[in-house]
């Protein structure tokens, strides 16, 4: 009988980003010629039992479901709640996926790590390393010898130019220019650190730190 059961495909996450990335696995799935499955939304905190036609479990809900496999990609933007779906996804044995727009361009020598997100127009050059769960949303770029760590979120329109390292857990938002670093010299992201939306970032930056302004300086707290 087993042969007979749905496998399940879910999007981890109902609120806007999620939304954007459901019809970009919709259009794998199909371009990928899967047959006998159902995709769904997994969100614990959405009263809606359907968003945009897909059912929406909980996570306790969706465990239970019967299917001949699970599959979950995590739209969810703050990285370190992916990081502990991840944790929790891996605890039940279901298995990660990753989604990718079909208008993605990748050119010679790139790795990406499992259970990407990468959106609509996302662009990479050449011999370019990325680490697990990165999410690049629409007209982003990396371009040659990059490297790029775990949990890593660029939000739209991020300019990641050549020779810049990204440690884990780094944030870059929307519009935010990366200048160029040198084979000898990369310019390093530090862990934690967060790019502010349209920050011109012309050098190296801390680890935990957020960064503003053209050109970016760090934020103090107040």
């Amino acid at each position: 009988m087993g042969s007979s059961l749905k496998r399940l495909y879910a999007i981890y996450g109902a609120s806007g980003f999620g939304r954007g990335v459901m019809p970009l696995a919709r259009e794998q799935l199909i371009a990928e010629n899967i047959q006998n499955y159902e995709l769904v939304f997994i969100d614990d905190a959405e009263c809606q039992s359907i968003v945009n036609g897909h059912k929406v479990y909980s996570f306790e809900a969706f465990l239970e479901l019967d299917a001949a496999d699970k599959y979950v990609a995590i739209a969810i933007a703050n990285n370190r709640v992916r990081e502990k779906l991840v944790q929790k996804i891996n605890l039940y044995n279901l298995k990660h996926w990753s989604v990718i727009a079909p208008t993605l361009i990748s050119m010679d020598e790139v790795q990406i790590g499992e259970g990407a997100i990468l959106c609509n127009y996302v662009h990479f050059t050449s011999n370019i390393k990325v680490g697990k769960f990165f999410h690049a949303n629409y007209f982003s770029y990396v371009a040659h010898d990059c490297i790029i760590g775990d949990y890593v979120t660029f939000a739209p329109g991020v300019k990641c130019n050549g020779n810049i390292h990204i440690e884990d857990h780094a944030y870059i938002g929307t519009g935010a220019v990366i200048k160029q670093g040198t084979p000898d010299k990369p310019l390093i992201i530090g862990k934690g650190a967060i790019i502010g939306m349209g920050a011109v970032v012309t050098k190296s930056v801390p680890a935990g730190v957020t960064v503003v302004g053209n050109p970016a300086r760090i934020l103090e707290k107040k």
